[in-house]
């Protein structure tokens, strides 16, 4: 198999694997999404770092801990980082067992239109025809949620301006690597461990046994879909490595939808043109793939 056929194997890989960590975390009851996440994060990060020595990565932990001792400014920017990222994951998890995964699906579709919006604003990147159409769409279907509703909804705000926040963050400070992905994580530790057992861990685990593979399982996929994602950016040029992003968004709906959840009438005029906004947007990368 081509590096090219494998990166694209890895990129589907990563986001079937987060799909079913979406509807994984709805069958962890009594478990809330504090806890899920607590636990998440205590079985990701060893298995992250079995990767990073095994894949050879980890003298970038080693070279980001030599800068926290002569740039104090990373004592404050790394748990803030991890702090933006840890709101995220939180949410990711919180979202299916609490009747929000459509809302923070939402946010995905949207959130390639909002890293746009950001590169054009911080970074001066122009933006081609068919991305102002984009985003002109999207902000159709923004206004649309905002009539219908009164407001938008904070979950996919969330995801929007959080996302963003995140990567310009990483990137200021020269942190957007495997090792400023490390102490993210590390950081995250301690409130993990608070969420993961504040409850009664045995009577939990004597009400329901399999909830233990269960959270084994979801410790693997967690790790598995990171691994598989870093994997197929190493393999991908860049446009079809964002190309294939959309793919997890669309599993996310179908997750929401196979939990129960259902689109409203009224909100066929919000998804419709964010939708649209999305196929403009992969039409887009069509068009620079067939000029690499």
């Amino acid at each position: 198999m081509s590096p090219l056929a494998r990166g694209v194997a890895l990129s589907v890989l990563a986001s079937v694997l987060f799909g079913a960590m979406y509807y994984l975390s709805a069958l962890l009851a009594p478990l809330d999404g504090e806890q899920i996440f607590g636990w998440r994060m205590l079985l990701t990060v060893p298995l992250l770092a079995l990767f990073l020595r095994w894949g050879g990565d980890w003298q970038l932990v080693r070279a980001t801990t030599l800068r926290l001792r002569h740039e104090p400014v990373l004592w404050l920017v790394l748990p803030a980082s991890a702090l933006l990222l840890g709101v995220q994951l939180w949410l990711f998890l919180w979202a299916p067992p609490n009747g929000r995964a459509l809302e923070v699906s939402l946010g995905y579709f949207m959130l390639p239109l909002s890293m746009v919006l950001t590169g054009r604003w911080l970074y001066g990147e122009r933006l081609t025809r068919l991305q102002q159409l984009a985003v002109g769409c999207a902000a159709a279907g923004v206004l649309h949620e905002l009539w219908r509703v009164g407001h938008f909804s904070w979950p996919a705000a969330v995801v929007v301006v959080g996302y963003p926040l995140y990567f310009v963050l990483r990137r200021h400070y020269r942190t957007d690597h495997l090792g400023g992905l490390w102490f993210d994580l590390l950081f995250m530790l301690p409130l993990a461990a608070a969420f993961a057992l504040a409850a009664d861990v045995t009577a939990i685990y004597t009400q329901r046994p399999l909830l233990g593979p269960l959270l084994l399982l979801l410790g693997f996929i967690s790790a598995g879909a990171l691994v598989s994602y870093i994997l197929s950016s190493r393999l991908l040029p860049l446009g079809l490595f964002g190309l294939l992003g959309y793919v997890e968004p669309v599993l996310l709906v179908a997750v929401a939808l196979a939990l129960g959840e259902r689109l409203s009438a009224g909100q066929a005029w919000t998804y419709g043109p964010i939708w649209l906004a999305v196929g403009l947007l992969i039409l887009e990368g069509l068009r620079r793939l067939r000029r690499i």
